[in-house]
Order: C-alpha cells, then sequence, then structure tokens
C-alpha cells in the first residue's frame, strides 16, 4: 500500500511511475482516489466542525434548563445538528472505504531499474550461469524420464485429486526431500531462522501480503471458514508481526520458510504446464527478510547472491533477468527471476526475488522504533526470495543430468541427503 501522504503531496510522481506499467486501469484509479481523498478530508472537517459546535452547546443547553431558561431553540438546533452528524459520519466512512480499497489496488512503485517492457518477452537478462548440457543422444523432457522411471504418475495423481497433482514415487520422492533439507541446512548456515507456518490464513493477513482481486483466484479457499490455503510460505511470513512494532535493534529478521504450497494457477493457458513444472501443489522454501528501510536494496542482492549460490551449489545451468514493467505484478518495487535450462533449449523461471519495500509493511501494519517505549518511526521494508520450489528444480535435475542409459545422476551435494543413492534409475 503507498503512502497517502505522498499521494497528496506528490501525485504526479506516483502517476508517472503508474504509466510505466502501461495500464490506463490504474491512473483511473489514481484520479479516483486522490477525490475521495479530499471528499473524505472536506467531510472529516464539517464533521469535527459541527461535532465541536455540539459540544459546546450541549452544555449551555444544560445550563439554561437548569436556570429555567428558555432553550427551546437551541434544543431544536442541536437535534438538527446531531443528523446533519449521523449524515456526515456515513459519509466519511464510505469516502475512507473508497479510498482504502482504492490504495489496496494501487500497486507498488517501481524502481528505477526495473526495465521498460509489456511482458516476460522484455525482461533483461543480466547473467548466464554454466553452459547447457552436450548431450550425445536425443535428451528427453522430465516428465518421459520421470515415467519411464517410474518415478512420477500423473494419470493416478488426477485421478485422486484431479489435473495439476501426481504422486512422486521412490527416489524422485527422497530428492523433493532432500533438496528441501539441504536449502534448509543452506540458509540456516547464512544465519536465517528456520520457520514451518500455517498451512491455512485468515483474509485480513492474506489482504496484507497480497492483491486479492489479482491473485485471490488462485487460492483454494476453505468452504464455509475465513481461511484459504496458502499459495507460499512468504504470505505467512509476511503476516508474522502483523500489527507490531519492532524494535531497530532487532533489525533485520530474517526468516527461512519451508512449507507445502497450494494454487490453483488460474490463467495459465499459453505456459509451460508439462509434468511438474506447474501443479497445484508443491513444496518450497523461501527467504524472507524483514528491515530498515535503507537496508532493502543490499539485502535485496543478498537473497539473490543466496538463490544463485545454491543453485549453482547444485550444478545447474539458470540464468537471472531483471523482469520488466509489464511483468512484475502489483506488489514488488523491483524483482528478479532464476531460469533454469530445459531440455528443449528454452529458459523457464524457477523462483523470484522480489523487494517490496514498504508496501507490504503498510498493509500488515508492520512498523519499527528506535528504543522500546518510543512512538514507532516507520515502517520495515520486507523482501522475498524463492530460495527452491522443488518441483521445478526437479525438472532442471532430471532434464540436465539425465543419462543416455536413462538413468539420471544425483547432484553431489544432494548425495549426502539420499541414503547412498547417485543415481535414479
Amino acid at each position: 500500500m503507498l503512502d497517502i501522504k505522498l499521494l497528496r503531496e506528490n501525485p504526479e510522481l506516483v502517476r508517472d511511475n503508474l504509466k510505466k506499467r502501461r495500464d490506463p486501469r490504474y491512473l483511473q484509479l489514481l484520479d479516483e482516489l486522490v477525490e475521495h481523498d479530499t471528499l473524505w478530508r472536506q467531510s472529516l472537517t464539517r464533521l469535527n466542525e459541527f461535532r465541536h459546535e455540539k459540544n459546546v452547546l450541549t452544555p449551555e443547553i444544560a445550563r439554561l434548563k437548569k436556570e429555567k431558561k428558555e432553550a427551546e431553540a437551541r434544543i431544536q438546533f442541536v437535534r438538527a445538528l446531531s443528523e446533519k452528524i449521523e449524515g456526515l459520519e456515513r459519509e466519511v466512512a464510505a469516502y475512507a472505504g473508497q479510498t482504502r480499497d482504492a490504495l489496496l489496488t494501487l500497486p507498488n512503485l517501481l524502481h528505477e531499474s526495473v526495465p521498460f517492457g509489456e511482458d516476460d518477452r522484455d525482461n533483461v537478462v543480466v547473467k548466464v550461469v554454466g553452459e547447457p548440457p552436450a548431450f550425445e543422444f536425443e535428451a528427453k523432457n522430465h516428465l518421459a524420464i520421470g515415467l519411464d522411471l517410474d518415478m512420477i504418475d500423473t494419470e493416478r495423481g488426477a485421478k485422486t485429486a484431479g489435473h495439476g497433482f501426481v504422486y512422486l514415487k521412490g527416489g524422485l520422492a527422497r530428492l523433493d526431500y532432500a533438496l528441501l533439507t539441504y536449502t534448509m541446512d543452506f540458509l540456516m548456515e547464512r544465519g536465517y531462522l528456520l520457520i514451518e507456518p500455517p498451512y491455512m490464513m485468515r483474509r485480513k493477513p492474506y489482504l496484507g501480503v497480497t492483491d486479492l482481486d489479482f491473485f485471490g483466484d488462485q487460492l483454494y479457499k476453505i468452504e464455509d471458514e475465513d481461511l484459504y490455503l496458502i499459495a507460499t510460505s512468504e504470505h505467512p511470513m509476511a503476516a508474522f508481526y502483523m500489527d507490531e512494532v519492532i524494535n531497530q535493534s532487532e533489525l533485520p529478521i530474517k526468516f527461512v520458510g519451508v512449507s507445502t504450497n497450494f494454487r490453483k494457477e488460474v490463467g495459465a493457458h499459453g505456459k509451460y504446464t508439462r509434468g511438474l513444472f506447474r501443479t497445484h501443489q508443491f513444496n518450497k522454501v523461501e527467504q524472507f527478510i524483514f528491515c530498515l528501510p535503507e537496508d532493502s536494496w543490499t539485502f535485496h542482492e543478498e537473497l539473490e547472491d543466496n538463490s544463485e549460490a545454491l543453485y549453482r551449489s547444485l550444478g545447474l545451468c539458470f540464468r537471472v533477468v531483471n523482469v520488466c514493467t509489464g511483468d512484475i505484478g502489483s506488489i514488488a518495487a523491483k524483482k528478479y527471476d532464476i531460469e533454469v535450462w530445459m531440455a528443449d533449449g528454452e529458459y523457464r523461471e524457477a523462483g523470484s526475488n522480489s523487494n517490496c519495500t514498504d508496501y507490504q509493511a503498510r498493509r500488515l501494519n508492520v512498523r519499527y522504533r528506535v528504543k522500546e517505549g518510543q512512538t514507532p518511526a516507520g515502517f520495515v521494508h520486507t523482501i522475498n526470495n524463492t530460495a527452491i520450489a522443488t518441483s521445478r528444480t526437479l525438472v532442471a535435475i532430471l532434464e540436465q543430468y539425465q543419462q543416455k542409459d536413462g538413468s539420471v545422476l544425483i547432484p553431489l551435494a544432494l548425495q549426502p541427503y539420499m541414503g547412498g543413492l547417485t543415481r535414479l534409475a
């Protein structure tokens, strides 16, 4: 959520930033927000004036009655004033609600280094790490490999839960957990506190962490309950300090969250959906940092370094892209994606690294203070990063480590977690 003071004092700065997103709806929403906020302040001023006038007249009427003097005219005036106050209270509440709804919908301000573009084709490649494997045989995709190894069962997954659900079996299921454990160990050694969050969230915190109008159709809602299945551990970690004030001495706070995640993946038409790449249920290790505003860009790069180091340690070929204005989404001010090389020669997204500045913290009301007992100094900044989404990393391992005989080598870093296995066969 943007700072309402910024919108009041410098709306043109916000307007120029929103133009980068090439969505006229945001500019219209900004105009409506400024109008409703102006009307809210005007109505609130009148309301306070009427309340003050009533507060002055009420004891005067009491005094006149006590002295047995004429007070009927003032009584009628105060009754009319009370009706006006009730009407203005409704008006103020309506304008306040409209203003907050617009604030919750407007996207974050983009960092100046975000490249201009319309969609993912305009994302800018920052670096390419590693070389694609030079196969001396016809490489297969991960689904074909998994089916041949009898370690993926999509038909029974669909029979049991529907399209987009799979069974992992044997060595591949074990490799999934090896990735989770290895990544948790990797980040805990770097000073991140391990978090296993609730797998469900109420609507209020979910409104804080993301735009439910945009993201809500990807969530699984629990029938007749104020609960949603989480789509990533980022969301409950972001809500950890909702409506709290953190002492500055405690910052930065670094979490590594592990969870099973659930997404409908609505709107995936035209995207790569084969096998494990886009499923409704998947495991993921997420990095999350609460920090001071002046430190967030440093920690954004730290999270990126962590993820790149993880993929390097697995011996995978990948690239990093700076996500453009048309592909970045509404929450982040800047976002990097790590894209893994796949056997068809394409690079596809495996994880994202987003600096959300104070956008989430304002929505969740997470502030910091310089010292205990002092008033809050401002809102913290939040940064989140997909350390490892195991399903997509499994895709990369299966396709990059496949062998001519149909087996798949296990990356050296993961072998200590595989009970002696060195390959899937």
